[in-house]
């Protein structure tokens, strides 16, 4: 086993000798616990520098957004702006509102990123789990060991959680930090233009992290599945980028209207129903019951080929 990968932590067996214990006793020897396993996994990936840097690189941005419409609108916003009409110019009122409104920013920016840095953040960890590895041929021998592959898959795909969790956690944080120093406690308000409590707000930012998180999720299944059928993980991120370009495309011809309901992204945007007053959760909803078939379809193919495979 390679010391390159967060695998290597299991103890190195003993020499056999004469009078052993059993087999099942030896192999008893070599399980590692699955707690161990999986900090080992999270340690490995916050280690890696380039997860560090996209992590970084999704803090500054909202912090820059925000600083971005304060300077760009370089005044107090009118209350007819900030309703549900569109603001100045024909714009989107969503940024008209970030810049008098400390909620509307974390979600704001939550949404964008989800686009397509925060799933760059999720295939990079998912190609680093499975393809990685198994460049370095630190996977190899784990498929070679006498370890269940369905344990192998899920301690990858806990890291992969984990990754999708921490990141959106990160956009909303620092959004929410630098609404409030733009704009202070008062602006608390939402895209209807109604106040609202801390409560309110720190519940809506914690619905719109879960489900960002699943999302996400639903992302790293597909990536995990296609990073099982190849060793690299340069292909995984191409793969799982593509194919939200390719959706992002095909959302916006009106022709293909009977497609949209099957592509994973379609419900990105009702994250915005958070940020208006009465909020409404269908659209949501109906995101988190696709991001969980395509989680299910996803990790199915990757349980499928790794129990396959002879590494």
């Amino acid at each position: 086993m390679s010391a390159r990968g967060p695998m290597a932590v299991r103890d190195p067996l003993p020499a056999p000798v004469s009078g052993a214990a059993p087999a099942a006793t030896t192999t008893a020897r070599r399980r590692v616990p699955l707690v161990r396993l999986l900090r080992a996994e999270v340690r490995w990936i916050f280690r890696r520098p380039r997860t560090l840097a996209v992590l970084a690189l999704l803090a500054a941005l909202p912090v820059i957004t925000g600083v971005a419409v304060d300077l760009t609108l370089d005044g107090p916003v009118s209350a007819s702006q900030t309703g549900p009409g569109p603001g100045p110019d024909g714009g989107p009122p969503i940024f008209v509102t970030m810049a008098t409104s400390a909620f509307v920013l974390p979600l704001g920016s939550l949404m964008t990123l989800l686009m397509l840095l925060l799933p760059l953040t999720v295939a990079m960890a998912s190609g680093d789990a499975l393809a990685g590895e198994q460049s370095h041929g630190a996977l190899r021998g784990w498929l070679l060991a006498p370890v269940a592959r369905g344990r192998l898959l899920a301690v990858k795909a806990a890291g992969v959680l984990v990754v999708a969790f921490v990141a959106s956690t990160l956009v909303v944080v620092s959004g929410l930090v630098t609404g409030l120093v733009l704009a202070g406690t008062d602006g608390l308000v939402s895209m209807s233009g109604t106040e609202l409590s801390i409560g309110d707000v720190l519940g809506r930012l914690a619905l719109a992290v879960a489900w960002a998180t699943l999302y996400l999720m639903a992302v790293g299944a597909v990536a995990l599945a296609v990073s099982a059928f190849t060793e690299h993980p340069m292909l995984v991120v191409v793969s799982v980028l593509g194919g939200l370009i390719v959706s992002g495309v095909l959302m916006q011809i009106s022709a293909l209207d009977w497609l949209h309901p099957f592509l994973l992204p379609t419900s990105v945007t009702s994250l915005v129903d958070l940020i208006r007053d009465p909020v409404s959760l269908d659209g949501l909803a109906e995101g988190a019951l696709r991001a969980l078939s395509y989680l299910a379809i996803g990790m199915s193919l990757a349980y499928a080929r790794i129990t396959t495979t002879d590494g």
